[in-house]
């Protein structure tokens, strides 16, 4: 009797455990890009807010097509590129990130809504607890 509790106690916390890791699942909204990496960016230049990065071609959050480009480094929270000969920044982790789920390789992050790269909707990332 007791052993038939133990183990009904044990999967019980087992099975929460798991829910807990899957419910923390998500995208993340980090760019995962470092200095070399080929990146697209939104072409809009300095005026641009929305903050687009994707590992392949597309559109960004404000509608515009994303720029192929180099990333320069990535320091404080930031990736650091050249586009037209300037060198422009956007934050490493977005509002917004692909929906498109597991398995996804596009990489979009955004500051805005909108599609990412894949042509999926992007989600609002979730933030982390402490």
């Amino acid at each position: 009797m007791k052993k038939s509790v133990l183990l009904v106690v044990s999967l019980l916390f087992v099975f929460v455990a798991v829910s807990f890791a899957f419910a923390a699942k998500g995208p993340t909204g980090k760019f995962a890009g470092k200095a070399g990496d080929t990146v697209y960016v939104c072409g809009c230049g300095q005026s641009c807010d929305c903050g687009s990065f994707a590992n392949k071609e597309g559109k960004c959050g404000c509608g515009k097509d994303l720029v192929k480009t180099t990333i320069d480094k990535v320091e404080n929270g930031k990736v650091f590129y050249k586009l037209d000969g300037k060198e422009l920044s956007a934050p490493a982790t977005g509002k917004y990130a692909c929906g498109c789920g597991d398995g996804c390789n596009c990489g979009s992050i955004s500051q805005k809504p909108g599609k990412c790269g894949c042509g999926k909707d992007m989600v609002k990332v979730k933030k982390a607890k402490k």
